[in-house]
């Protein structure tokens, strides 16, 4: 496995373009196999995890390409509607293609998904949803084995979430665009990247009311064309980047981002003591000092996002004072802090809550990465420490950060890839 070797202490400081997001991305390849003609997707970034939901769809029989940051597929010919084990178990976000074949053709299996250990999260919304659309769902040997009533269509149904999911919402709504009538769903996920899907299927000729909102309504449609689509940009990418400048008394511009999509981590970073300057598609942050300790709460969207926890409490190590962070959304999303710990944070957890005292700098160590974010503020903070520090395991970090290294060099990190 490859490893990342760090030489601190970095001012983190520069411009930094921001590639489209990961969590944007995924759900609208896997919508890719909707239309039976060709779709086009523009700023797909180059990420592991979409390399592998591209050769999980060609694998389908779909002529699928990536040429740099577009993606091509023509998905009128699909061979088969199966989601083997051997890739599904790299990502979650693989059970997407479940709404998408269930929806377009009335039979999916799909192997149960992998990914991130960052606790339970399962899968059980997005099949009761499409039980009550008619489907009949048998979980054999690892695999979901679903399959449309009579006539191959689902039915459209009132369905509301047992808990806000973010992946449940994507599938079903996908699967319901070709659903016989009228779908309505509550308890929706809110996420831009909720919304980017159902704009890329409006664009299809899907009917949907409610975009945006926990309540959508969406009217069955006979079929999906193909369009043209722009992935969004990537906050938890664009996030993870300002954040660095918190740490480090720095100054960091990213440019081909929207600070609509970060409110709840902008005003963090204000209260932190920096200075946030936004324009239509860039945002600034400036520090000048050391960052002052906030409180932090993750909740869906709109609140403070889960994805970004790791990377706040990096920037709270450093803070004057102390912090507290209590995790709402993943019970398992505090295995960063062992490894801050080992580069010199105060932290203490306890259950969902950790108590970040802050120190005054942090000290090399090396590492291991544990989750996709996680990743990025071992990164950053090891880009603070004063000395050299390896942090293993990072494909983890290839899952989710577009050309991290080559990105981080330009904010003037010394970074370096160890092939291993």
């Amino acid at each position: 496995m490859d490893k990342f070797k760090i030489i601190g202490k970095s001012r983190i400081a520069g411009e930094v373009s921001i590639s489209g997001s990961k969590n944007a991305a995924l759900p609208l390849l896997a919508a890719m196999l909707l239309p039976s003609d060709e779709t086009v997707l523009h700023n797909v970034p180059t990420l592991k995890d979409t390399d592998t939901l591209i050769k999980l769809i060609k694998g389908m029989g779909v002529d699928i390409k990536k040429e740099g940051n577009t993606v091509i597929a023509d998905a009128r010919h699909v061979a088969n509607y199966y989601a083997p084990y051997e890739l599904v178990r790299t990502m979650r976000a693989s059970i997407l293609v479940l709404g998408a074949l269930l929806g377009r053709f009335g039979e999916a299996e799909v192997s149960l998904p992998g990914g991130c250990s960052i606790g339970s999260r399962p899968v059980d919304q997005h099949l009761k949803a499409f039980e009550a659309m008619g489907a009949t769902i048998t979980v054999e040997n690892g695999y979901v084995k679903a399959q449309a009533p009579a006539g191959g269509r689902l039915i459209g149904c009132d369905f509301s979430f047992d808990m806000v999911t973010v992946g449940g919402t994507e599938n079903v709504i996908m699967a319901a665009t070709l659903a016989r009538g009228t779908t309505r769903l509550e308890n929706c996920a809110t996420e831009p990247e909720v919304v980017d899907l159902a704009n890329m299927l409006v664009k299809m000729g899907a009917k949907i009311d409610g975009i945006g909102t926990p309540t959508m309504t969406i009217e069955g449609v006979e079929q999906l064309h193909g369009c043209e689509y722009s992935v969004i940009a990537d906050r938890i990418e664009t996030g993870s980047y300002l954040a660095g400048a918190l740490m480090s008394e720095g100054d960091v511009l990213t440019k081909n981002t929207s600070a609509e999509f970060l409110h709840p981590v902008l005003k963090k970073f204000e209260a932190m003591g920096a200075t946030i300057t936004t324009g239509d598609d860039w945002i600034r942050a400036v520090m000048k000092g050391r960052p002052k300790a906030v409180d932090i709460r993750t909740q869906v969207h709109p609140g403070f996002p889960t994805d970004m926890q790791a990377q706040l409490m990096a920037v709270c190590c450093l803070a004057d004072g102390t912090s507290t962070i209590i995790e709402n959304i993943f019970e398992n999303r505090f295995m960063h802090v062992p490894e801050l710990q080992r580069l010199g944070a105060n932290i203490k957890v306890d259950g969902h809550t950790a108590v970040v005292v802050g120190v005054d700098s942090f000290t090399p160590a090396p590492v291991m990465a544990t989750d996709l974010r996680a990743s990025m503020s071992l990164v950053m903070a090891a880009a603070c420490a004063e000395g050299e520090s390896v942090i293993d395991r990072i494909y983890h970090i290839d899952r989710g950060y577009d050309d991290v290294e080559n990105k981080l060099k330009a904010l003037g990190v010394n970074i370096e890839r160890i092939k291993d």
